[in-house]
């Protein structure tokens, strides 16, 4: 799930998983990520999320300037995994995917205890539809959420003997390979399909 890390002098303030469509940042209380400094604007900038994995960044504005990494926003930008983004002392660190401890529950919780595999097998999740179609997302965690909240949300849980994909919420049933995910784990092999309210990742295990 993608999110945000926001910090003054390497010093992190603020952690924000983006679920909605639309996140806002500024000085105003009423934003979604407040930043209460006269440097940010009332109404700063906004993370438009589409799909599963693409973040748009969009400055509304501002009086100083939004930049993603030293440069001026100047129009809708699509976030990179990494990409750094300043606002006046700020800096937030975007990544794309990552674990959810708010979504590491019942079962998923139990899977974290047996989750070593060999250090030489690698997983990750390329992306086959969508304008971030080729690009590969790692599963490095022990439990990695992927989603949309309120459409479709799947946790990936590394164990001693594979990968393991579960529904966790949605209104969209995910489909594996064209077959809908149920409430069990489902073993991930290599080359199988995620279909994630339209969104298809290809999974791949590497050595």
């Amino acid at each position: 799930m993608p999110q945000l890390i926001a910090s003054v002098k390497g010093v992190e303030l603020n952690h924000v998983y983006l679920t909605k469509d639309r996140t806002t940042l500024g000085r105003k209380p009423d934003n979604d990520i407040v930043l209460d400094t006269l440097v940010v604007s009332g109404r700063h900038c906004a993370f438009d999320l589409e799909g599963v994995a693409d973040v748009f960044l969009q400055d509304l504005g501002s009086t100083n300037g939004t930049y993603v990494n030293d440069h001026m926003v100047k129009e809708r930008t699509r976030l990179g995994d990494g990409d750094v983004i300043a606002i006046g002392p700020f800096r937030i660190r975007y990544l794309q995917a990552s674990g959810d401890p708010a979504s590491t529950f019942g079962e998923t919780q139990m899977m974290a205890a047996d989750s070593q595999m060999p250090s030489q097998i690698r997983a990750s999740f390329e992306l086959v539809s969508g304008t971030s179609a080729g690009l590969e997302v790692p599963v490095v965690k022990a439990v990695t959420t992927f989603g949309k909240a309120g459409v479709a949300v799947v946790s990936v849980a590394h164990r001693r003997n594979g990968f393991f994909v579960t529904h966790l919420a949605g209104s969209s049933t995910p489909l594996l390979n064209e077959k809908p995910l149920g409430a069990d784990a489902v073993q991930l092999f290599d080359h199988d399909v995620l279909d994630l309210a339209g969104t298809r990742m290809r999974f791949l295990l590497s050595e």
